[in-house]
């Protein structure tokens, strides 16, 4: 190896002889950007061209090589010098400020001899690199301290040459008389006078450049490892947290990150610092001192302790409102709205959108020849007088407003004018016959013995057949007989024709949707019952009546089972089942919320039952009222006691809670209390004028109110206000007054079998429902005829009722449906009520024909009630 050191030496030195005259007429600088941009490539150019050396020298022959080298071109020159240079090319703005650290280097005498030397050494790096990563030497070949001081005696040599050469590089030429080694001992005098004058810090400024111009990079291996360092800046390393807040800034309180803090229990200690100093705990008082900084600390409500590093935390204005608004159930923004106006996203207004926007073409801007014949057309009218001017016009107009003058004694003389009918009215013409008026009409046509006995039965009624004529078949045209009323026919029609005013009329052009009424969004009328909540089972056949108690805890029912059952509301379950002996057709709690009292009408008899729930000293104070019967010195007259009896109960039925029995002499339909709870009124719709019989709890008496028949009664009501009863018949409702015992009103609601009736907790609107499916609103200040008729049914509906508290009523019928209403009355008499269908729910199932018999609501919530033909009740909220 030493020998082959010392021949690379002697043959890089016959080079640099042989090369420095050519050098000093030809050879150019190589520029700092060309460097710049070749800085890659030069990496992996140099190892190549380093091995192609090690190549050449291996066969031992340096003269070729030397007369080669000797007459090397410009190129070649700069290739050179970038080999040597790759590796430093990236220091080379550090390497320039070489000068300025170690002071102004004197200009050299020769420049040739300094570019001779950095050729020599770059030719000398390259041998230096192939004898140093040759497969011997990585071999394991023992190497003798010859060799460690050649390597330092080449590598000083090398250092010397690159930053004299670095020097030259930045512009600061130097003479080419001088000599490096005369340079480097005048740079060394000239730093040891400037070191006088310069700062303390300054020498390691100093040495940390020239580290950076000598270079601390490791040796490069053939390519492998091999990057271009990042270019770096002058002046001082600025630090990027001067300047304040940043996104890589942590919460220096506590640097022990998201973890359980327990484990920091048996220490003092509750994490390190960025120093790696222990952050101690926040002491913590004991109950005295927490009970003095409470007094004495007008902010102790407002301080919290942070669970991360133990320190109390003050909380601000703005912390403390958050967190009253968030335990509120509020939106923590404070600017949030929670009233603002509903946005309607999808408005109901059809917008006009073209179908096809395409721009014209160029041709329609050309004279149209179908808009010129139009043109032509105008133009002739005008000149015929068939279009009229606007001047023309409102000559006309003046002309027509003007005084009329009519000859009054002399004959029209416009023969024209009596002739000629103006403004001819066509007469409708007939419908086109159809298979029915055919001589051989198809079967389906023709009557049977049912529809023809329904054609004869309207013979006094015409209008009301099905057809006007009877259908007949014929076996063929020639066997139909001449039409006898043929003539008359004739003559009825030409006389129709004859006397029927006819004149013009203009048509309105209404559309649809003007005459459907503007109705409000049913969101905007929330609460109302919308779901399914509870069912109510137990009974074994279909249910006629509900009643709520006046609390609303509990409901009654009675069924076609021949029982009544009492269910607590809130979980459907049935507390006590009390047998009645007959079918319950009604049932009704009273209203007087001081007494626990149920009449149900069962049969012939009418039951007052004390369920024994709710309050123990109400029902103990029920049983002690009705214990004993009041003595009265009246006595009924024949008809009242023959048609009713207050009678005893047995000790059965006293241990089931029936404390007076009241036998009818009629099947009792129906039973309805007065809002005070003293009185309560009967329904047996068979009994004549004996219908309605109005019974005293008190005094244990009865009453007729009427003393001839009204028709067939089928419910009575009780204003909720005013002394005065609702009486329904099958086609009318009548009110009257029981202090003046006169009739007050006769409603015709105009159908032909009223089912039920409800009437407003105010009094002043009564609910019609009947068996034709129509549902009527009658406003009593108003008319006698509806306000309004409601078709929400497609089957006969059984019940209504209204809400004691909410503008909603309900209705119920056999097409398993209750449908809940928004019926708002407002105290303006001028204002109508506002009527507003709002849900209709289906689930009771129809059995036999029936679905839904009554339906009831809640006395507080906005809750519905309905009992069914499937034995079920169900509730709605």
């Amino acid at each position: 190896m030493v020998a082959n050191k010392a021949k690379a030496t002697k043959r890089k030195a016959s080079i640099v002889e042989v090369a420095v005259p050519q050098q000093t007429a030809s050879k150019q600088e190589p520029e700092p950007s060309n460097v710049e941009e070749n800085d890659e490539e030069s990496d992996y150019e140099s190892d190549k061209n380093d091995l192609l050396g090690s190549i050449d020298d291996e066969g031992g022959d340096s003269t070729d090589s030397e007369g080669e080298r000797g007459f090397t071109s410009d190129e070649d020159d700069e290739v050179l010098s970038f080999e040597s240079l790759d590796s430093d090319e990236d220091d080379g703005e550090e390497g320039a400020t070489l000068e300025e650290i170690e002071g102004d280097v004197d200009d050299g005498d020769n420049a040739e001899d300094v570019e001779g030397e950095d050729e020599d050494d770059e030719a000398d790096s390259a041998d230096d690199v192939n004898s140093d990563s040759s497969p011997e030497e990585d071999n394991g070949d023992d190497s003798t301290d010859e060799d460690v001081e050649e390597d330092e005696e080449l590598e000083k040599e090398k250092e010397k040459t690159k930053n004299v050469k670095k020097v030259e590089k930045n512009g600061k030429s130097a003479k080419p008389d001088r000599k490096t080694k005369t340079a480097e001992a005048d740079e060394k005098e000239e730093s040891d006078d400037e070191d006088e004058s310069l700062p303390e810090d300054f020498e390691d400024l100093k040495l940390g450049r020239i580290e950076d111009v000598l270079g601390a990079e490791g040796k490069k291996t053939r390519g492998l490892n091999v990057f271009p360092e990042l270019p770096k800046k002058k002046g001082k390393v600025r630090d990027e947290y001067d300047a304040g807040d940043t996104s890589d800034e942590e919460d220096i309180r506590n640097t022990v990150g998201n973890i359980p803090m327990h484990w920091y229990d048996d220490y003092k200690h509750i994490g390190y610092d960025w120093d790696a100093r222990k952050i101690t705990k926040a002491k913590k008082g004991d109950a005295i001192d927490d009970f003095l900084q409470r007094m004495e600390d007008p902010n102790f409500w407002r301080t919290v302790t942070d669970p991360q590093t133990g320190q109390k935390v003050v909380l601000s204005d703005a912390d403390v409102g958050l967190i009253k608004r968030v335990m509120a159930g509020r939106n923590p923004d404070v600017e949030y709205n929670d009233y603002e106006p509903f946005v309607e996203w999808f408005t109901s207004e059809v917008e006009k959108m073209p179908i096809r926007n395409i721009p014209e073409s160029k041709r329609s801007f050309l004279p149209s020849l179908a808009e010129k014949k139009k043109i032509g057309k105008y133009v002739h009218a005008l000149k015929m007088g068939w279009m009229k001017t606007s001047a023309e016009k409102r000559r006309l107009d003046a002309l027509k407003r003007a005084p009329k003058y009519y000859m009054l004694w002399t004959s029209d003389h416009g023969k024209e004018d009596i002739r000629r009918i103006h403004d001819h009215v066509v007469a409708p013409k007939r419908p086109l016959p159809g298979h029915a008026e055919s001589y051989n009409p198809p079967p389906e046509y023709l009557f049977d013995e049912k529809e023809l006995a329904e054609w004869n039965k309207h013979a006094n009624e015409p209008w009301k057949r099905k057809r006007p004529f009877l259908p007949q078949k014929f076996n063929s045209l020639r066997e139909v007989p001449a039409y006898s009323r043929f003539v008359k026919e004739r003559f009825l029609r030409c006389l129709d024709l004859y006397l029927c005013p006819r004149s013009k009329r203009s048509r309105l052009a209404i559309g649809p949707e003007y005459l459907v009424p503007k109705l409000p969004s049913p969101r905007d009328l929330q609460p109302f019952p919308t779901l399914q909540n509870l069912i109510y089972t137990g009974h074994t056949s279909m249910i006629r009546c509900i009643s709520v108690e006046p609390k609303g805890e509990y409901i009654v029912t009675g069924s076609d089972d021949m029982s009544v059952k009492i269910w607590e509301i809130s979980t459907a379950r049935c507390i006590r089942t009390i047998p009645t002996g007959d079918i319950v057709r009604s049932v009704a709690w009273c209203p007087n919320s001081k007494i626990s009292l149920v009449a149900v009408a069962s049969g012939k008899r009418v039951l007052l039952v004390n369920p024994k729930v709710g309050d123990y000293l109400l029902v103990k104070k029920t049983d002690d009222l009705l214990a004993e019967a009041p003595r009265s010195d009246t006595i009924d007259n024949e008809r009242i006691r023959t048609a009713v009896q207050w009678g005893e109960v047995t000790e059965d039925e006293r241990k089931l809670g029936v404390r007076i029995v009241i036998t009818h002499f009629r099947e009792v339909r129906q039973v309805t209390w007065h809002g005070r709870g003293d009185y309560f009124a009967t329904v047996m719709p068979d009994a004549a004028y004996r219908s309605v019989m109005i019974h005293q709890l008190s005094k244990r008496r009865s009453q007729l109110p009427f003393s001839k028949s009204k028709g067939l009664v089928q419910c009575v009501l009780f204003h909720p206000v005013k002394p005065c009863l609702f009486v329904a018949t099958q086609r009318h409702v009548r009110v009257y007054d029981l202090v003046k015992q006169m009739m007050l009103k006769k409603l015709y609601p105009g159908c032909k079998w009223i089912s039920s009736m409800a009437i407003h907790p105010k009094g002043d609107n009564l609910l019609v429902g009947t068996y034709e499916k129509r549902l009527m609103w009658f406003d009593l200040d108003l008319s006698t005829k509806p306000y309004q008729q409601l078709r929400i049914h497609n089957s006969a509906i059984r019940s209504v009722a209204f809400h004691q508290r909410y503008p909603l009523f309900a209705s119920a019928g056999d097409d398993r449906s209750v449908v809940v209403s928004h019926g708002m009355v407002y105290n303006d008499l001028l204002q109508n009520a506002l009527i507003v269908p709002l849900r209709r729910l289906k689930n009771h199932t129809v059995v036999n024909d029936f679905s839904v018999f009554d339906v009831v609501f809640h006395p507080t919530q906005p809750w519905v009630f309905s009992s069914g033909a499937d034995n079920t009740v169900r509730l709605y909220t």
